[in-house]
């Protein structure tokens, strides 16, 4: 008789009501378009401060050399493989030219600086160069920016990093209509 009761009360619990589904899509939809006409700004320096953890050496080797001709222009993340875990220093001498946006560190130090994405802004990390020898713009300035990378480090260890670039020159330019750097 027991089993009887149990299996007419799960019968009556497990039958959902019709109504309730239908009550909950206006829910569902309401974030959803205020996305659509709301849409996030682009990251910017603020995600670029809060990634507080280094990313780890994957590995320390040799580079293909740099096309020939100087400056070199290199993706922020490209320049910073190279100059962290390039065992054959592949930038020595070479004048290279980036492209990001300003960032600000502790002690008057500034980076240029872009966010990597594999798929989208969710999964972005940052890129960036500390700049030596010239004013720092404003944060969020975009800016081109022209030097001789300044080794800082035995290549793959953590004093190889964050990449140092002395810069003779710093221009600044205007937002490129896609911000992010792609893998």
């Amino acid at each position: 008789m027991r089993t009887a009761t149990r299996t007419r009360t799960r019968a009556r619990t497990a039958t959902p009501t019709p109504t309730r589904p239908a009550r909950a899509w206006p829910l569902l939809a309401l974030p959803a378009s205020a996305l659509q006409l709301f849409p996030p700004p682009a990251l910017g320096s603020y995600s670029a401060a809060r990634e507080d953890a280094q990313r780890a050496a994957v590995g320390v080797g040799t580079f293909p050399a740099l096309p020939p001709g100087d400056p070199v222009d290199l993706s922020v993340a490209a320049f910073g493989s190279r100059a962290v875990y390039d065992s054959g220093r592949s930038l020595q001498g070479r004048t290279v030219r980036l492209t990001g946006f300003v960032t600000h560190g502790a002690g008057g130090t500034w980076y240029v600086t872009r966010l990597l994405v594999s798929c989208c802004a969710a999964d972005a990390t940052t890129n960036k160069v500390r700049v030596r020898s010239a004013d720092a713009p404003a944060t969020d300035t975009w800016v081109t920016v022209t030097g001789i990378w300044h080794p800082t480090g035995k290549p793959g260890s953590a004093a190889a990093g964050p990449p140092v670039l002395d810069a003779t020159t710093v221009r600044q330019v205007e937002e490129p209509s896609d911000p992010y750097e792609k893998r």
